[in-house]
């Protein structure tokens, strides 16, 4: 069969989904790496590394295949968003790549909301003004030294080092990565000058934008010697992971929304066009020039039963890891069903990591509201679930204020195996959920992609109904009740403590400079 290999590039891991023709996904490759925390606030990962792995996913894929007898026709590529990194005139990385998870730039982002900017920036370029952005990392770098961010030839991102990787001389971006940068104006079509302005670059340092369907040069002689695959092979330019998520879970229909529920969370919907939600809840980044995706990202999500399974089970040891952490997650879940929604009258509010939607706003914290003698381990695991499942819902509630209703929900991730999520996720967003049946929404969406722009696929509409889901969980309706009354109890609590929480970040944060 022919295929397409989709290379999702992300903040763990990359992997390498070959997808045939109808869509199915026949192979996957998983490549590692560690995130790097050199100091407090920072989180970088080695662009180097970065770039190796892309190169070993991609010869294990390509072996196989042959073996299979199947015919790589093509790579398309998927990127983590936000991130930045430094690279010379021919695309060598000159350090780290910096991570959406990065926070020294918390006190860019604070001016810019002080003095107004933050409004204009957020609806001209789709990206809420936030310390994961480009656009606020290169204003750090700005302040920390003004003569590297000039002297830089080169600033991208995790794509711009996959394609300098695989592609000769290639000093692009996908439009997809762009609008996710806060340097780009999505309604103009081009580099904002008040944001490069803001970081301190011209667009010659960030490169030529291009349509997400565009296909490359192709693969050069050194990568097709060591992935094993043809030299010229055609590069699809691909996108972002988180708008090709939507693709690879088949929703790109209206009113049907993408979930995914792994270590963070996020809610997304496509639009023909851009949409900015003018309380600035939401993000709107491109997925081709005539699809956009509307939504918002959430911090924690499966992270915090893995924070609970590791603070509530301590047995002194040290803390489970793989398949034991994987198990011992599954017994707190499984314990946590014996409560009832609205756990006991336990709130929480779950900013183990902070916060991005709807708030966007640095230095918000964990807390356990209404907390009382009575509950027990179960209670404090279930209103956590609640607490991540109550954040997608305001996201929900902001997409229905934007005039963006949704109908349906397709949900991907690690827990969306758990019943407790899965019922709770129904209940809070009050619509059914479907699973989809592939775990690799992003790197089956940029397969998706690629077959579309080499002609294979005629309409990206059509991976509705390639990609196989499972029949709906719906929503019970006395839990639906119970976490639409508990709700805006999440959005006064949260507006009433931001200041507190802020207060206790600042003071317990070390130093965030370096």
């Amino acid at each position: 069969m022919d295929v397409v290999v989709g290379l999702d590039s992300g903040t763990t891991a990359t992997k390498a989904v070959t997808a045939g023709i109808d869509g199915r996904v026949r192979d996957v490759a998983s490549v590692g790496y560690p995130l790097q925390v050199p100091g407090p606030g920072r989180a970088e990962l080695d662009a180097v590394r970065l770039q190796g792995a892309a190169i070993e996913a991609l010869a294990q894929v390509a072996a196989r295949a042959r073996e299979r007898g199947d015919v790589v026709v093509g790579i398309s590529l998927s990127a983590a968003m936000h991130g930045l990194v430094p690279m010379d005139g021919a695309g060598v990385p000159r350090g780290p790549l910096v991570t959406w998870a990065d926070d020294r730039a918390a006190e860019q982002a604070a001016v810019l909301q002080a003095d107004g900017r933050a409004a204009g920036l957020h609806a001209r370029t789709g990206t809420p003004v936030h310390p994961m952005s480009p656009l606020l990392k290169l204003a750090w770098e700005l302040g920390q030294d003004p003569d590297r961010v000039i002297g830089t030839p080169r600033w991208g991102g995790v794509k711009e080092l996959v394609v300098a990787a695989l592609v000769a001389g290639a000093h692009v971006v996908d439009r997809s990565c762009a609008s996710a940068s806060g340097l780009y104006d999505i309604h103009a079509g081009r580099w904002d000058d008040e944001a490069l302005h803001v970081a301190g670059v011209v667009p010659g340092q960030l490169g030529e934008v291009l349509p997400t369907t565009t296909v490359l040069d192709g693969l050069t002689r050194e990568a097709a010697t060591a992935t094993g695959l043809p030299a010229g092979l055609p590069v699809v330019i691909g996108a972002s992971d988180g708008v090709l998520a939507n693709l690879g879970i088949g929703a790109v229909r209206e009113n049907v929304a993408a979930v995914s529920l792994g270590t963070s969370g996020a809610m997304r919907v496509v639009v023909p066009a851009p949409v900015v939600d003018p309380e600035r809840r939401l993000f709107c980044y491109a997925l081709t020039d005539d699809r956009w995706v509307v939504g918002g990202a959430v911090n924690n999500a499966g992270s915090v039963v893995r924070w609970a399974s590791r603070a509530m089970a301590d047995d002194g040891g040290p803390d489970p890891e793989g398949e034991a952490a994987d198990d011992l997650d599954a017994q707190l879940l499984a314990e946590a069903e014996g409560v009832p929604a609205g756990s006991s009258g336990l709130l929480c509010l779950p900013y183990l990591l902070g916060e991005r939607a709807p708030w966007w706003r640095p230095g918000l914290r964990g807390a356990y509201l209404g907390l009382r003698r009575e509950h027990r381990r179960p209670h404090l695991v279930r209103a956590a679930v609640e607490g991540v499942c109550q954040q997608l819902a305001l996201v929900g509630d902001a997409f229905a204020a934007t005039g963006l209703p949704v109908r349906e929900v397709r949900a991907t991730g690690g827990s969306v195996s758990s019943r407790l999520w899965l019922r709770t996720l129904a209940a809070a967003l009050d619509l059914p959920v479907r699973v989809a049946d592939s775990p690799e929404g992003a790197g089956l969406g940029a397969g998706l992609l690629g077959l579309h722009a080499l002609g294979a696929l005629p309409d990206l509409e059509a991976a509705t109904e390639l990609v196989a889901v499972g029949d709906p969980v719906l929503p019970d309706p006395a839990d639906v009740e119970v976490y639409a009354r508990l709700r805006p109890l999440v959005t006064r609590s949260t507006t009433a403590l931001a200041d507190v929480l802020s207060t206790l970040d600042g003071l317990t944060s070390p130093d965030r400079t370096g």
